[in-house]
């Protein structure tokens, strides 16, 4: 044996009686001290779970980044063919491309709460595959289109395909991660939103120079090279997107009981338990539909919806008028877009560490009321540095608030159906502020817009409001439900319920606590 394997050896043996001597001084401290015991297993339990995650963060949550922003792309590239020819190829006037742009949102909306139903009967991964491939497939054919009504057909269809994609991505990410952790994997998932925006632009002035090649126009190439990257993404991504923890095949059985287990003790309160394994029923459909704090929360995600899909079609246009070239406002658009993706994570890392949502969501549409305030008092087109510099304020602030929304939603919603379907109809009937959207910059106010900013604005402001709102109400029942514990015992309480029932309350649960 030589001396550096006998030396290797020797120290090796010296750390291990170290590490025995540590484990029993802890041993022999904790032993004595019950809330120094509880203290180590808490400390062993969070690092186990830390461990955990983040072979979940690795696995999961790129993925699906990558896919939120193929898809948004996809759906807002229009605004790159606008000014790459679309328009003047198709002979389009008046409030056409206007329409054009709205169409998308009339079967993105409604279909939404049918696709998360159908998406809890089967494999997410191979549901979301299923989207993918036909939301290419109709993005590839939009690039062969000779007519405006070729156009309206594509768009359609392209509401059509990808409706079901964001609440079923958004709801799959609260199948893996507690309350207070789940918003800021939705944020890196969601900045793909905005820095679609960037690599919208940028794709756009790439291929923009592919425009006469083959007999084809530059937008027409745009749509069809970003309609094939998700056709070639759905042919694999069944087979690596995973479902739930209970079937995760890169975890241990040990690792996936450990993540099932902590998730069903998530009820705000330290007591009871909720349930992810739950299969859906009318009961659950009803629940997610006549919820009434959904209803309100729709408002406040108009206040996003409504600033941003018209903000997104637009924006390439505001800056083409401030002077610029086409190909120069395509590039200018990328600094905005990152911006507003650093204040989104920002604002969910942090929301998460303070254990509020309601607050973010506020400071989020007051900066955005800031920027839409400049962009009306401004005299465009004079002064084009100050118009872009406040576009920065509009793009963070209209992103910022909404994955803070979704996460608020989410964690007052369970069972998961009922989640799935209370999700599905946010997100649905929120998108309807696309539509309006879509049809308030017109371009007879060019460069001014004021009916644009003017709208967006005011959709801010009743986002503000209706937050007010629902923090109360959340905080209301709160309170309602420490006083039930306060006039009687927890095994009282219990008594009233069998275990199943119990489960079946979800959020209506004495034991669940709503965030704030």
């Amino acid at each position: 044996m030589s001396t550096d394997t006998m030396e290797k050896r020797s120290e090796d043996s010296k750390k291990d009686v170290e590490t025995s001597r540590e484990e029993n001084v802890v041993e022999k401290r904790t032993s004595s001290d019950p809330a120094a015991l509880e203290a180590h297993h808490l400390e062993l339990h969070e690092a186990e779970a830390k461990r955990i995650l983040s072979k979940v963060d690795y696995r999961l949550v790129p993925l699906l980044a990558l896919l939120y922003l193929v898809a948004f792309i996809d759906r807002s590239n229009i605004g790159n063919a606008k000014i790459a020819g679309l328009t003047e190829d198709l002979n389009m006037h008046g409030l056409q491309y206007n329409t054009a742009v709205t169409i998308f949102f009339v079967p993105y909306t409604l279909l939404e709460v049918p696709s998360n139903i159908v998406l809890k009967m089967m494999r997410p991964s191979v549901w979301i595959a299923i989207l993918m491939f036909f939301w290419g497939l109709t993005m590839t054919f939009m690039g062969l289109i000779t007519n405006y009504s070729g156009l309206l057909a594509g768009r359609f269809f392209l509401g059509v395909t990808e409706s079901g994609f964001f609440p079923a991505a958004t709801f799959l990410l609260t199948l893996w991660y507690r309350r207070y952790e789940v918003q800021r994997r939705m944020a890196v998932f969601y900045v793909a939103a905005s820095l679609s925006g960037a690599f919208s632009g940028l794709l756009a002035f790439a291929i923009q120079k592919l425009d006469g090649r083959a007999g084809l126009s530059g937008w027409q190439w745009i749509f069809l090279i970003e309609g094939l990257i998700p056709v070639a993404l759905a042919l694999v991504i069944w087979t690596i997107l995973p479902d739930s923890p209970e079937t995760a095949r890169f975890l241990t059985q040990e690792e996936r009981d450990f993540l099932v287990k902590r998730l069903a003790e998530e009820t705000g309160s330290g007591h009871g338990k909720v349930t992810n394994q739950d299969k859906i029923t009318m009961g659950h459909i009803k629940a997610g539909l006549s919820d009434w704090k959904v209803w309100a929360a729709v408002v406040i995600f108009w206040g996003n919806t409504c600033g941003v899909y018209g903000f997104t079609a637009t924006v390439p246009t505001v800056i083409e008028e401030l002077g610029y070239s086409s190909a120069n406002a395509q590039l200018l658009t990328i600094p905005i877009y990152v911006f507003a993706a650093i204040i989104t994570l920002i604002f969910a890392w942090w929301s998460d560490y303070a254990r509020v949502r309601s607050t973010f969501i506020i400071a989020g549409y007051c900066i955005a009321s800031v920027g839409f305030i400049a962009q009306l008092a401004i005299p465009h087109p004079k002064y084009p540095g100050l118009t872009y510099g406040f576009l920065f304020p509009v793009a963070g602030g209209l992103y910022c608030p909404f994955i803070c929304l979704v996460s608020w939603i989410a964690n007052s919603l369970a069972p998961s159906s009922k989640r799935a379907v209370g999700m599905a109809l946010l997100i649905s009937v929120g998108n309807m502020g696309g539509i309006m959207g879509s049809n308030i910059y017109l371009a007879r106010e060019a460069p001014k817009y004021r009916t644009g900013f003017g709208v967006s604005l005011a959709m801010c402001v009743a986002a503000i409001a209706m937050t007010f709102v629902l923090r109360w109400a959340y905080g209301r029942e709160n309170q309602k439900r420490e006083q039930l514990f306060r006039e009687h015992s927890e095994e009282d309480i219990r008594a009233r319920y069998s275990e199943q029932e119990m489960l079946d309350l979800g959020d209506r649960s004495p034991f669940w606590r709503y965030t704030l």
